[in-house]
């Protein structure tokens, strides 16, 4: 089983002599015992976890909660840029900022394959403990479960989250309304890309790395700036055309962009031409799109550009009246052409 772990990556002693997973380690014995005490404890230690109870008590402040859930099973799970650890972490804080909350808390779940390399499963473990860390939230539950051989690929990741959302704040697909600028974070495509071209043993001149990041410091700071922003979504499977569809048919209003505006490197446009792929379409981990009232816009789009992962942020188009429940993009030759929701998935086990 192939795990493309480094030569120079290192892991604790091996569980009484073994260097992978056994059906053993998900049977609630010793070898469970001890894959939790020496592997996850040591990267996620807190005062709710260590309780090793079936469930975590918190204490919350006064608020809304958000509360959101994913699985991740993107193959490989090591890519350019990252890994299935830090995906998963980043996707649940991504998603609960996307409400504006402040993420707080996590669960962890995990499916191995029994004959997993436990090196590599070292390093998801560590990578996760790294974005976690970054993201200041804490992982404070969780379950580990083993299945034979071929039953699933390697490891399987479920995230569940709680943050809580400020007192003013409201933040829905349904809120926009004809005015609102729409802005992006970033450059788009380069997830989907970098999983792409590693499944598929492309090479580039450059190589393209994932986007993933967690983007609740950033929404802190648009919040900052003004707690009237109307929506936003990290545009993930489905890609940015997906939100936009999602939020035009949710708001039932039109949406127009401008293709000169929509940010996309020269590296991940060649790869997703080589590919046959529309980068609107394709899948980001560390990008958000936003829609805000145009007098906000200006102020929103400074807040955005002061955090590390938004420094390339940018106005690419505007709510309409027209086209209800639909999105229309400007060609660079001033032509107008539908950007519709895609049919099914271009890019399976992208996340």
């Amino acid at each position: 089983m192939t795990t493309n772990i480094p030569e120079s990556f290192s892991c604790p002693m091996p569980i009484i002599n073994h260097q992978t997973v056994q059906m053993a380690h998900g049977a609630g014995g010793k070898l469970s015992a001890e894959l939790i005490e020496k592997f996850i404890l040591p990267r996620f230690a807190n005062e709710a976890l260590n309780r090793l109870e079936d469930q975590a008590t918190l204490a919350l402040p006064a608020g809304k909660v958000a509360f959101s859930t994913d699985t991740f099973v993107v193959s490989p799970i090591f890519f350019p840029g990252g890994d299935i650890g830090d995906l998963a972490i980043n996707g649940t804080v991504n998603d609960l900022a996307m409400s504006g909350a402040t993420p707080l808390y996590l669960s962890v779940g995990f499916v191995l394959e029994e004959g997993f390399s436990l090196e590599a499963f070292h390093r998801v473990l560590i990578s996760m403990e790294n974005a976690a860390k970054n993201a200041g939230v804490r992982v404070v539950t969780g379950d580990t479960k083993v299945v034979g051989k071929n039953s699933c690929d390697k490891i399987f990741i479920n995230t569940s989250g709680i943050g809580v959302i400020a007192a003013g704040v409201s933040i829905s697909c349904k809120n926009l309304v004809p005015g609102d600028k729409i802005l992006i974070s970033g450059s788009l495509a380069e997830h989907g890309m970098a999983v792409m071209t590693k499944r598929e043993g492309l090479s580039f001149q450059s190589e393209i790395l994932s986007d993933t990041a967690p983007l609740c410091k950033m929404v802190e700071k648009m919040l900052a700036a003004t707690p009237e922003i109307h929506a936003m979504r990290d545009p993930t499977r489905g890609g940015l055309a997906t939100t936009l569809n999602e939020f035009a048919k949710s708001s039932q209003v039109g949406i127009k962009i401008y293709e000169e505006k929509v940010p996309v490197r020269d590296d991940v446009r060649g790869a997703c031409e080589m590919l046959g792929i529309d980068p609107l379409y394709v899948a980001n981990e560390g990008k958000l799109v936003a829609a805000v009232p145009a007098e906000k816009a200006d102020a929103v789009l400074a807040a955005m550009r002061a955090d590390k992962f938004g420094e390339a942020a940018c106005i690419v188009g505007e709510v309409t009246s027209s086209h209800t429940g639909m999105v229309v993009m400007q060609t660079r030759l001033g032509a107008n052409r539908i950007v519709d929701m895609p049919l099914g998935e271009q890019l399976p086990r992208i996340c």
